[in-house]
C-alpha cells in the first residue's frame, strides 16, 4: 500500500511532463502553464479511477499542449526576424544514465529539431514527441490522443520524414562540441577573425533571434566570411559589465552572456566534421528571463 500524496506523485512525474510540454511548445513559460493546468486536473481527479498516474498525466499534458499550440497558431502573430525556441536548461545529470537515451532526449530538444517541429501540425508534433523523444508505443499514443493505431502510425511516419528532411544532421559528441564552443567564444571575444574562420564551416549559418527587442540580424547570415565578420563587429562593440557562464541548454553546451546580473544573450553552436555548421544567438529578453537564476 502506497502512502504517496497526490503532490508526491505529481512531482515525481513533473520532469517528464515539462519535457513533453516544452517539446510541444518551444516556450518555457507556456510549458510551465500547461504543467500547472495538468496539476489542477490531477488534484481534482478521482485518483481511485487512475491505474497508471504517469500515463494519465502525460495524456492530460499532451492534450493541454495541443490546445495551447492551436491557440498560438490561430493568433498568427507576426515575429520580427528569425524565430528560435526559448532556451531550456536540460542538465539530465544522473536522471538519465543510459547514453543512448540521453542522446535521443538531447536530440529531440535541440534548437535545430524544435525549429522544424514548428512546421508540423499540433497532433503530428504530439505524436513525434511521444514516439521519438519518450518512446511510447503507437497503441499508447493512440489511446492518449483518441486516434486509431493505424492513424497514429501514419502520423508518426509523416512527422519523422518531415523532420529528417527539414533538419541537418550534426555530431553530438559533447566533449568536442564543448571544446569548439570554448574556442569559438575566445576567438569571438578577441575579435580574432582568422581564428573564427578556422572553426567555421564554409557554409555555416548564423540564426539570431531578437524578436525586434534587441540587436540581432533580421535575417539568417550565411557563409563563413559573413558570419565571422559579423561576430568580430559585435565583439568590438562590447557589453557593459560582461561575464559569461557555460550551461547545458537544449541538450548541448551553450554560453550565457550576462550584462551585470541580467542575461544578455545565449550562444550555441552545432558541429559536424570538426567544424561549426550553425551558430544560434538568442537575444530576445523575453526568452532569457528564465535563465537569470540558471
Amino acid at each position: 500500500m502506497t502512502t504517496d500524496t497526490p503532490t508526491d506523485v505529481f512531482e515525481e512525474h513533473r520532469p517528464v511532463l515539462m519535457g513533453v510540454a516544452y517539446r510541444m511548445l518551444g516556450r518555457v513559460a507556456d510549458a510551465e502553464d500547461v504543467v500547472q493546468e495538468a496539476w489542477l486536473r490531477w488534484s481534482a481527479a478521482d485518483r481511485a479511477e487512475v491505474r497508471e498516474p504517469r500515463a494519465y498525466l502525460v495524456r492530460v499534458t499532451t492534450r493541454l499542449a495541443i490546445d495551447r499550440l492551436r491557440q498560438v497558431k490561430a493568433r498568427g502573430e507576426a515575429y520580427v526576424g528569425p524565430w528560435l525556441p526559448e532556451p531550456y536548461v536540460t542538465d539530465f545529470g544522473d536522471t538519465v544514465p543510459d547514453t543512448a537515451e540521453r542522446a535521443v532526449l538531447a536530440d529531440s530538444v535541440s534548437l535545430a529539431v524544435l525549429v522544424v517541429l514548428e512546421s508540423l501540425s499540433p497532433v503530428e508534433r504530439a505524436v513525434f514527441v511521444l514516439r521519438e523523444a519518450f518512446g511510447y508505443p503507437h497503441a499508447d499514443i493512440a489511446a492518449m490522443l483518441d486516434r486509431s493505431e493505424p492513424a497514429v502510425r501514419q502520423l508518426a511516419g509523416r512527422a519523422r520524414k518531415h523532420v529528417d528532411e527539414g533538419r541537418p544532421r550534426y555530431e553530438v559528441d559533447p566533449a568536442q562540441r564543448r571544446e569548439l564552443t570554448e574556442r569559438f567564444l575566445a576567438a569571438a571575444a578577441e575579435g580574432d577573425l582568422a581564428g573564427l574562420m578556422e572553426m567555421l564551416a564554409p557554409d555555416v549559418r548564423l540564426v539570431g533571434d531578437s524578436g525586434g527587442k534587441s540587436k540581432a540580424p533580421l535575417r539568417i547570415l550565411e557563409t563563413a566570411d559573413n558570419v565571422g565578420r559579423f561576430l568580430v563587429a559585435v565583439a568590438g562593440k562590447g557589453i557593459p559589465e560582461m561575464s559569461f557562464r557555460f550551461l547545458e541548454l537544449n541538450g548541448g553546451p551553450a554560453v550565457l552572456i550576462l550584462s551585470g546580473d541580467t542575461p544578455d544573450s545565449v550562444f550555441q553552436v552545432d558541429v559536424s566534421a570538426g567544424r561549426i555548421r550553425s551558430v544560434y544567438i538568442v537575444r530576445n529578453p523575453d526568452k532569457l528571463r528564465s535563465l537569470a537564476s540558471a
